[in-house]
């Protein structure tokens, strides 16, 4: 008994006190953030993932060949300045022109992507209807054939009513370009998507075989220095609460 009522002492301590969890690059303006661990989005902007073929098995999101997963109703704001990010191990290295995250207009052929070797072998890329915001990153670099997790991140940045375009892997710059004008993606008109370039519907090119880990989407560009900082065990922004109640109910099981 003595045992079980310092759980409980302990319980609420816990839920009294301020969460003194640090605050995370721009947590404010993360839109979209998938962690693969069910089919939910954690910040509520969007309905939960749709799987065409595709499987989440062990906390991550399985695409391949025809096999592919997207989520609709999004509900948050608009967004124009952007970042995406991905944490992805390729399980083929063909050039399949699929995607590792990309941010869709579901009206209209309007859409940016973290591309899969679609211009280069073996490189990502930035992704885009009729490549109005593609170009190849000054410093791409050629993928080794390892199939290790590799952390891919586009920024988006309004400058003088054009985007600059920076690609970043494992936190690492490859250059940045400006090109096309300020598109923006609203409320009941957007989508994620893996494993395809882009959709109508339910079909659309490209293709990818891959495990992806985590993604995220921001409405705003990331600078250099936040894109460094990510990583894929430090976001907090809806978990605490769920959590503690999880704690909670395994307690007053014991």
């Amino acid at each position: 008994m003595r045992r079980n009522t310092f759980y409980f002492l302990s319980v609420l301590i816990i839920l009294c006190t301020p969460l003194t969890i640090s605050a995370q690059v721009q947590e404010d303006n993360l839109v979209g953030w998938w962690r693969f661990d069910s089919l939910q989005e954690e910040t509520g902007n969007f309905g939960d993932i749709v799987l065409h073929g595709a499987s989440v098995e062990d906390g991550q999101l399985v695409v391949d060949i025809g096999k592919w997963a997207h989520a609709l109703e999004y509900t948050g704001p608009d967004i124009t300045e952007l970042t995406l990010a991905s944490w992805v191990a390729l399980d083929s290295y063909a050039k399949t022109n699929g995607s590792a995250l990309t941010l869709d207009e579901v009206s209209t052929d309007q859409f940016c992507a973290i591309v899969w070797a679609e211009r280069v072998n073996k490189q990502w890329m930035p992704g885009s209807s009729h490549f109005r915001r593609t170009n190849d990153f000054p410093n791409a670099v050629t993928e080794p054939e390892t199939g290790d997790l590799t952390f891919i991140a586009i920024t988006y940045k309004n400058v003088n009513d054009q985007y600059e375009i920076t690609g970043y892997r494992n936190g690492e710059s490859m250059g940045s370009f400006r090109k096309g004008d300020l598109r923006t993606w609203e409320a009941g008109d957007s989508e994620a998507i893996w494993g395809k370039r882009h959709v109508n519907g339910t079909s659309g090119p490209g293709e990818l075989s891959a495990h992806i880990e985590e993604s995220r989407i921001y409405n705003v560009a990331l600078s250099a220095g936040e894109i460094e900082s990510l990583n894929t065990d430090g976001l907090t922004p809806v978990e605490p609460q769920r959590k503690l109640a999880t704690q909670w109910a395994h307690l007053k099981s014991k």
